[in-house]
C-alpha cells in the first residue's frame, strides 16, 4: 500500500508562510473596513463602492505579483501543480477570512469548481469566453443547482427544465441559493437541467450547462436571507428564467452527463470548504484564547473560571482531528479513485462544520454579549459555517453514504 504522507511538502511550505502572511498582515487588517462598506454604493447592496473596489485590487494586485494566484489548479498545467493535500494547507490559510481570503489569490468558491468545470468539460469557445477572464479574477460566476420546489438534497429531483429547439436551448424553471449571483462581476452560470425524459436512468436525466448571466428572460428575483443576512454584495440569489434561449453548444460534456460533470465539480470543492472551516475554527479559538487571558470577572482571569480550561482543551483536540480527517479524504483525492475517496469526502463534510460551529459557539460565549454583534467576526463566521452544513450536501444524506458503506460488511445491500 502507497505510504499516507499528509505532512507539509517541501514545495508547499514557503506558500503556506507566505499566504499565512498576507492573510494576517495585509487581509485581516482590512477586513472589518471593507465589510462597513456593504449598502453605501451608489447601485444598493448588490454594488461595490469604490473603496471595496480598491481593496480587493490591492490585495489581488499583491497575490498575484508575489506569483501567489490560483492554487487551487490541483492536476493541471496552468496552476501550481499542487496536489489536493498541499492545497488543503493553503486553504485553511485562507479560511482565515471568510470575505476576501480566497478571494485574494483567485481560490473563491464557486469559482475554483466552475473553473474546474469549463477547464475539464467545456468547449475551447466556453474556455476563450470565460475561463481566461475568471483565471485572471477579472469576472465571477455561480453555480446553479438547488431548487425551491424539490427536494434539491435528492439531485435526480431537480425539475428545471431544457429543450433542444433547433440550433437553441429553451431554459424554464427557478434556481435558489446561486451563490455569488448578485456580484455584478458574476458573468457565467454553470447550470443543471433536465433534458431527458423520465424514461432515462435516474443518473442520467440532467445535463450540466455554461452560459452567459446576461441572457434575456432571467431575472434575479430576490437575495435568499441567511440568519436574516443578504451576504451582499455576493449574494445567494433566487432566479427565474423564461424561455431563455442559449446556444445548442452551451452544454457541457453531452446530454444527460450532468451527474458526471457535478461530481468531477463537487469533491475537491467539499475539501475547500472544510479547510476554510478549520481555518475559521482556528481564528476561533486565537481569538478565545486572547479574551480569556486578557479580561477577568470576579477577580479571576477568564481562563480560570468554570470550565474553560477544558472548553479550550476540547476545541484543540477537535481541531487537530478534523484537520487531519481532512487531509486523509484530500490525500484519498489524489490517489485518482474518487469513489474511495467520496466515503472520506463525505465524513469530513459532516465533521468540519460541525466542529468549527462548537469552536466558534465556544468563542462567541467567552465574549459575552460582544460574541454575537458586529465588534468580532464570530457572528457572521458562525453563520456561514451554519450554512455550510447544507452546501455541497446536507449532514444527513452524507450520513447516509457514510452508514450505507460501513453496513456493506454486514449486509448484502
Amino acid at each position: 500500500m502507497t505510504s499516507m504522507d499528509l505532512g507539509q511538502s517541501e514545495k508547499v511550505k514557503p506558500l503556506i508562510a507566505a499566504v499565512r502572511e498576507i492573510v494576517r498582515e495585509k487581509v485581516l487588517p482590512l477586513e472589518h473596513e471593507y465589510l462597513s462598506e456593504v449598502g453605501k454604493a451608489e447601485g444598493g447592496r448588490f454594488a461595490f463602492t469604490q473603496r471595496q473596489k480598491d481593496i480587493l485590487a490591492e490585495l489581488k494586485g499583491m497575490a498575484k505579483e508575489k506569483g501567489l494566484w490560483n492554487f487551487w489548479l490541483t492536476d493541471s498545467d496552468r496552476g501550481y501543480g499542487l496536489s489536493t493535500v498541499e492545497y488543503a494547507y493553503l486553504a485553511e490559510e485562507m479560511g482565515w477570512s471568510p470575505q476576501l481570503g480566497a478571494e485574494t489569490f483567485n481560490c473563491s468558491a464557486p469559482d475554483t469548481g466552475n473553473m474546474e468545470v469549463l477547464e475539464r468539460y467545456g468547449s475551447d469557445a466556453h474556455k476563450e469566453q470565460w475561463l481566461g477572464e475568471l483565471l485572471e479574477g477579472k469576472i465571477r460566476s455561480a453555480y446553479l443547482m438547488t431548487e425551491p420546489d424539490v427536494a434539491s438534497s435528492d439531485a435526480t429531483a431537480l425539475a428545471f427544465k431544457a429543450e433542444l429547439d433547433g440550433d437553441e436551448w429553451v431554459l424554464n424553471g427557478e434556481k435558489h441559493w446561486s451563490s455569488g449571483a448578485g456580484d455584478p462581476r458574476c458573468k457565467v452560470y454553470i447550470l443543471m437541467a433536465k433534458t431527458e425524459g423520465d424514461d432515462a436512468a435516474r443518473h442520467s436525466r440532467h445535463s450540466m450547462f455554461a452560459i452567459s448571466a446576461e441572457h434575456e428572460g432571467i431575472e434575479i428575483l430576490r437575495p435568499m436571507m441567511v440568519f436574516g443576512n443578504d451576504d451582499a454584495p455576493h449574494g445567494h440569489m433566487h432566479i427565474r428564467f423564461t424561455n431563455v434561449r442559449v446556444p445548442k453548444d452551451a452544454l457541457l460534456l453531452g446530454r444527460g452527463r450532468g451527474f458526471e460533470v457535478s461530481q468531477g465539480r463537487l469533491g475537491p470543492g467539499r475539501i475547500h470548504h472544510c479547510m476554510r472551516s478549520i481555518g475559521q475554527a482556528e481564528r476561533a479559538l486565537e481569538l478565545l484564547c486572547k479574551r480569556a487571558t486578557s479580561r477577568e470577572a470576579f477577580g479571576r482571569p477568564l481562563h480560570k473560571l468554570g470550565a474553560n480550561y477544558d472548553i479550550i482543551a476540547e476545541c484543540r483536540i477537535s481541531i487537530e482531528q478534523a484537520r487531519l480527517l481532512c487531509l486523509k479524504a484530500a490525500w484519498m483525492m489524489d490517489q485518482g479513485d474518487m469513489k474511495a475517496a467520496s466515503i472520506y469526502i463525505s465524513q469530513i463534510k459532516v465533521e468540519a462544520p460541525r466542529m468549527a460551529l462548537k469552536v466558534i459557539d465556544e468563542a462567541m460565549q467567552m465574549h459575552g454579549g460582544l460574541g454575537v454583534s458586529q465588534d468580532t467576526p464570530l457572528a457572521e463566521m458562525y453563520s456561514g459555517v451554519r450554512t455550510l452544513r447544507y452546501a455541497d450536501g446536507p449532514d444527513a444524506v452524507h450520513r447516509m453514504v457514510i452508514a450505507r458503506d460501513e453496513l456493506k460488511r454486514y449486509t448484502n445491500r
